[in-house]
């Protein structure tokens, strides 16, 4: 049937539910208001809280804590609560709310078992016992209720973990998978219970029009036959369902206090039914009701289509004609013409209720399926017809309305086995909801299972087959099938139907809403908000709304068969989740999972999980798909707004545990050359209001990574932890902002140290976790290195390159990076330029193809350069790397520069001897920065008034009035020597520049192999030097050092 939601049951959507907008649940513990509102004074007083005074503004005391938890009612407002602001709105002071006082009989028990029996047992389960038989009946009973068995002991043991506020299965799904779960799973319930009332709604009809009074029929049926009786019948029911559809919106609309006055008439008319049905199997032993059912041949007649059962009867020795032939004949006179199958076959009068103890069980033991059209017949009775002539007067015959399977039957069955959260939605109501819940809901599936079961076994055993086929009644006077075995009267049945239908419907009216306004509240899908909102006393009236709305295409599709497996899809997806939700706990072992139940295992969770998986596609697979993309698109739209919600739900914990088991698998070794990519630690610094200075490196990384791999983007804030927490906290959401702001998808890291050079050396040693470490550093080119304020900085870049190198980490090294593209920039064309000096394991090749991914760079075209020296074969070189390339599958356009040995220029000379000399003086003089500052504008002053010349790198000259006279020591000749190692570099730094100058000035980007630093500390300004120079004249230069491993390969 469906949960009910009356006496809740605002599902969760009360004014004071859990939706109040907060991204984490609040927690009664600590901070809260019982114990933030007392007197400070009072909470510490005495010198025997002394100790904790310092502690009094963040944790309570024991006392406020314990009196906090025993008056804990974080529960939404019931509609209980509903009524008595209704009885209060003119402004009366309400009074306190009396302690729940409903025990497992009254809150739990009766509520399932009045949700669970409905509209089913009474207008279906007869048809379904003669279509599938009894053997087959009793395994879709056996099926749906294990399944809502199995169900209810992973629901005891989420609601028995906690406390569990009204809305039931939403809240627990919500809470236990996250809110992308909760929401989509919260709405296919809603959508379910709202489905649900359309169906007791459809039910209510067919009874009333059916087996009440026929005759309130607008479209009338009398003398219609087929397609267009069918057409009638379905326009009745769209007719009468909105209209009382109307009118019990407007019932809940004027006060759900109505509905809860109701209820305990609703459930006396179910049970009253049900034992009627009981004493009728029992008087059918004793006493066999007289019930006949005509039948020509095997075939069933219709009863308006005779007034007695034979063809001619005997009045004062005259043969007269009946009803009867004059159907089946021309004429009502005996030599008339007459249906050929009439003609050939007798007609006979059988017991419809032959009684438990006539031994028709065994006749009705298997399924007897048919086709839309087909004439009932009875089993076992012989008729003579022929086979090749056609059916005629079918419409005189009792037909099968729809084609019948077994799937079929278990999608109209579903609906009756549902609403075992009726308990779970009361929780609010219960004296001990953790011993209620388990108890009441799996004693009502029990009672409500032993019920069905034995139905379907005693409406097999004491009913003809075709009168259990027929869905209506119509071979049996227009009775109610279930009916003509019930006791006293079948009107005990019709009427206590027709009330119970009419209660349920209500009740779907009065629940969903309820929990389309816990969904809105949460604030979990934004655009239901509105739909949080309702009357002064918090009635959900647009919710309302909504759900007459949707209610209303179930009236419309207007036949109760059509409509049960579409909420069965619902029901079925919701009871999966909670199963769902009890395995995940049960195996992740969270600590806070500590259900009071414990008669539960996550085998039979998975168990009811694969159940409810398997009886949705039995039911009908298109639904079940429907209904899972309807799931998953809300899914993917509240994923999508990244609903803030911390509820400590399992797929965290999912999210946790496969993070683990993946951290370990890594652990195993590096990954293979074919799965390398570069996992990124941009190293950024940050200003005195703790902003990033450079912040074009994350659009570059985002260009670079295209949201794949690892990136971490570290920071170090100068100082102590204790000291400087709060500018690191603020670095950190600075990062957080901009890596949101350039979509880059990672991690951020902010190290408090006590200097800069050690932070960055601990980011760079310590950063990732595990095998998920990162195997690239992106660090800023310093930018003013030369001025002396910035010594230490470009020192420090020095040391970030020595520690990549030791450590085997790539290293990359963006060179005017604020004239890099934002990533919304596109480059029309243009070139990006790679120069393959040294090989370094394919980095150069493979950043290129990287950036060419992003939509920035995609029209740029790859060019690769290399250098040939005088001993090269620089054709077969262009050969062969074209080949190379071509094995890569790397699109690009090859050139091979060819650089011959040339004398060392004068000015090359000139150009290292001026760096030597600056960084002699400023080395043997430890001058103060104003006087360093001096120095180097007098000495640049010099530089450009001294012509260049050649000078010998063995007896250096000095600038005028600046001599440097090396020292007569040992150390002399190893100066020596390290400045001619230095004229080589620089050498080389120049005539590399002017290739690339020529070839890539126009490049949009170019990236170049970057130089490793020098193995001694002396002369580390030279480094940036030649750096400085091989870069000279270029836009945007990205420099490379490889890691030490290939990182690209040609095989698949």
């Amino acid at each position: 049937m469906l949960n009910n939601m009356t006496d809740c049951e605002e599902g969760e959507g009360g004014p004071n539910s859990q939706g109040d907008g907060n991204p984490k649940e609040s927690s009664p513990f600590i901070n809260s208001s019982a114990a933030t509102n007392m007197d400070k004074s009072q909470q510490y007083d005495g010198n025997n809280m002394a100790l904790f005074e310092e502690e009094m503004d963040t944790s309570p005391m024991v006392s406020s804590l314990l009196s906090t938890l025993a008056n804990y009612s974080n529960l939404p407002t019931g509609s209980k609560e509903h009524e008595e602001a209704e009885n209060n709105e003119e402004g009366s002071r309400p009074s306190k709310k009396p302690a729940p006082q409903l025990g497992t009989l009254m809150g739990v028990y009766l509520p399932c078992i009045q949700n669970i029996f409905g509209v089913i047992l009474f207008l279906r389960m007869t048809w379904m016992v003669g279509i599938g038989g009894v053997f087959g009946s009793f395994i879709i009973v056996f099926m749906c209720c294990s399944t809502t068995m199995l169900t209810a002991i992973s629901m005891s043991a989420i609601a028995t973990n906690g406390v569990v506020p009204a809305g039931g299965s939403y809240y627990m799904i919500s809470r236990s998978l996250g809110p992308e779960f909760g929401g989509a799973v919260g709405i296919c319930f809603y959508l379910g219970t709202t489905f649900a009332g359309a169906m007791y709604i459809l039910g209510c009809i067919e009874i009333l029009l059916i087996y009440i009074v026929p005759q309130a029929a607008i479209f009338k049926i009398e003398g219609l036959e087929g397609p267009e009786a069918e057409a009638a019948l379905l326009n009745n029911m769209r007719v009468y369902g909105t209209i009382v559809l109307s009118l019990m919106a407007l019932v809940v609309f004027v006060g759900v206090k109505y509905v809860n006055k109701l209820a305990l008439v609703f459930l006396a008319c179910v049970i009253l039914s049900i034992l009627s049905v009981y004493a009728g199997v029992i008087k059918t032993a004793i006493d066999p009701p007289v019930f006949p059912v005509c039948l020509l041949g095997n075939r069933t007649l219709l009863s308006k289509g005779y007034d007695v059962c034979a063809k001619v009867i005997e009045i004062d020795n005259e043969t007269v004609t009946t009803k009867l032939w004059r159907s089946f004949c021309d004429s009502e006179y005996l030599n008339a013409t007459c249906d050929e199958y009439f003609n050939n076959n007798n007609v006979t009068e059988i017991q419809g209720i032959p009684g438990v103890t006539s031994g028709i069980l065994a006749e009705n033991l298997f399924g007897n399926y048919l086709e839309k059209g087909m004439i009932l017949e009875k089993r076992g009775l012989v008729s003579d017809v022929d086979p090749d002539s056609p059916t005629t007067s079918s419409n005189r015959y009792v037909l099968a309305d729809i084609t019948s399977f077994f799937t079929l039957l278990v999608g109209i069955y579903f609906p009756s086995v549902t609403g075992i959260m009726a308990g779970s939605n009361r929780s609010g109501d219960l004296r001990d909801a953790q011993k209620s819940i388990p108890i009441g809901t799996i004693a009502a599936i029990s009672t409500t299972s032993t019920v069905y079961m034995s139905c379907v076994v005693l409406f097999g055993a004491c009913i003809e087959g075709v009168v259990l086929r027929d869905k209506f009644g119509e071979g049996v006077s227009g009775n109610l099938v279930i009916g003509t075995l019930a006791w006293p009267s079948p009107w005990v049945i019709v009427f206590g139907s027709f009330f119970s239908t009419c209660g349920a419907g209500l009740q779907s009216l009065t629940g969903a809403p309820r929990l389309l306004q816990a969904i809105s509240r949460d604030g979990i899908i934004p655009f239901l908000r509105i739909f949080g909102h309702g009357k002064a006393n918090g009635e959900p009236t647009w919710a309302l709304l909504l759900t007459a709305s949707i209610c209303e295409i179930g009236i419309i599709i207007a036949s109760l068969d059509s409509v049960a497996p579409i909420l069965s899809m619902f029901f079925l997806m919701c009871y999966m989740f909670v199963n769902l939700a009890c395995a995940l706990q049960t195996l992740l072992r969270t600590p806070n999972w500590r259900p009071r139940f414990k008669f539960y295992h996550w085998a039979l969770s998975f168990l009811g999980m694969s159940l409810c998986l398997s009886l949705m596609f039995m039911c009908s697979w298109y639904y079940a798909i429907v209904a899972m993309g309807i799931a998953t698109c809300i899914y993917k739209y509240i994923e999508f707004y990244r609903a803030e919600k911390e509820w400590g739900d399992g797929i965290r914990g999912i999210s946790l545990s496969a993070a683990r088991f993946a951290l370990m698998r890594l652990e195993e070794g590096p990954p293979h050359t074919k799965n390398w990519r570069p996992q990124i630690l941009v190293l950024v610094s940050m200003d005195a209001e703790q902003n990033i200075e450079q912040p074009r490196l994350l659009s570059l990384t985002n260009q670079l990574k295209a949201g794949k791999g690892l990136t971490i983007v570290g920071t170090c804030v100068q100082g102590t932890f204790l000291d400087n927490y709060t500018e690191a906290h603020k670095a950190d959401q600075s990062l957080r902002k901009l890596m949101e702001t350039e979509k880059v998808k990672g991690f951020t890291q902010v190290v408090i140290s006590s200097n800069l050079r050690d932070g960055t050396s601990h980011l760079i040693q310590v950063g990732g976790l595990g095998g998920l470490k990162h195997n690239t550093v992106m660090v800023s080119w310093p930018r003013n290195w030369k001025q002396p304020e910035c010594h230490q900085e470009f020192r420090n870049f020095i040391e970030v390159v020595r520690e990549t190198t030791i450590a085997s980490i790539a290293l990359l090294v963006p060179k005017n990076i604020s004239s890099y593209p934002s990533n919304g920039e596109r480059f029309t064309e243009g070139h990006i330029d790679v120069w393959w000096v040294v090989h370094d394991g394919g980095m150069l090749m493979l950043l290129p193809f990287l950036l060419r991914q992003h939509k920035v760079w995609r029209k740029c075209k790859m060019r690769i350069f290399t250098v040939a020296q005088m001993d090269d074969n620089s054709i077969q070189m262009k050969k062969d790397l074209i080949t190379f390339l071509y094995h890569l599958r790397i699109d690009a356009v090859v050139e091979v520069v060819e650089m011959h040995d040339g004398d060392i220029s004068a000015y090359t000379y000139e150009k290292t001897l001026i760096m030597e000399q600056r960084s002699q003086i400023l080395k043997q003089m430890h001058l103060t920065k104003n006087e360093m500052e001096r120095e180097v504008q007098l000495s640049h002053s010099r530089n450009v008034s001294t012509p260049t010349s050649p000078t010998s790198p063995t007896s250096p000259a000095a600038p005028a009035g600046g001599a440097v006279v090396w020292p007569d020591n040992k150390g002399a000749e190893k100066e020596k020597s390290l400045l001619t190692t230095d004229v080589r570099r620089m050498h080389t730094a120049m005539r590399l520049n002017e290739v690339i100058t020529k070839k890539s000035k126009e490049a949009k980007l170019v990236l170049l192999n970057m130089p490793g630093p020098p193995k001694n500390r002396v002369g580390e300004e030279n480094y940036m030097e030649f750096l400085e120079v091989l870069t000279e004249g270029l836009n945007r230069v990205l420099l490379v050092r490889g890691g030490g491993r290939e990182v690209i390969t040609i095989y698949s």
